[in-house]
């Protein structure tokens, strides 16, 4: 069986970046959880992550990446390249099916086991199942509304979440202050 699940969502507006998941898991046809928490604080709460995809190899990555940024605390694209390379390489870590945004005060990236880290030139970056659906409503409400960063993740996701049948309404935001 395939396990499906969720929609991440980042969005970097009016000073702020804000970082929302979906609650919902899927095992197959069924939903087996309706409340996970895919979004989590690094490195004292400056850094957010949220991940998509097999939630033990999910679980897998954010250990590994958590020790990249102990390695690199200062520079989390080096940190999150560093995570990529050994990802990509490790034949152990490249089976891993997940996917990560990292979120701090100056930085979007998606990283992936392909080796890709890729900053998006609008600062707006939507992973997992319904990802592309609460990307194109979070560019939508950022050109169309005067909403704050984390009003548009809470939109956006509730958008992908009438859509995509692997994403729900239980919702939950994070944000921080941003330098750009």
């Amino acid at each position: 069986m395939k396990t499906r699940s969720t929609t991440i969502l980042t969005v970097r507006h009016g000073g702020q970046v804000a970082l929302g998941g979906d609650g919902q898991v899927t095992l197959g046809n069924c939903v087996v959880k309706a409340d996970a928490m895919k979004i989590r604080r690094m490195l004292d709460g400056r850094v957010m992550v949220g991940f998509a995809g097999a939630s033990a190899d999910a679980f897998a990555l954010l250990e590994r990446f958590e020790t990249k940024l102990k390695d690199y605390p200062a520079n989390v694209p080096r940190a999150a390249t560093e995570l990529a390379k050994e990802w990509r390489t490790d034949r152990a870590l490249r089976r891993l099916e997940a996917l990560m945004t990292v979120v701090d005060p100056s930085t979007t990236l998606l990283v992936s086991g392909t080796g890709d880290v890729i900053q998006p030139t609008d600062g707006i970056l939507g992973i997992g199942s319904g990802g592309n659906y609460a990307t194109a409503a979070a560019r939508a409400l950022v050109a169309h509304s005067q909403l704050s960063a984390t009003e548009i993740v809470q939109e956006a996701l509730q958008i992908a979440g009438d859509i995509c049948i692997y994403t729900n309404q239980n919702i939950v935001v994070e944000e921080l202050a941003c330098e750009t």
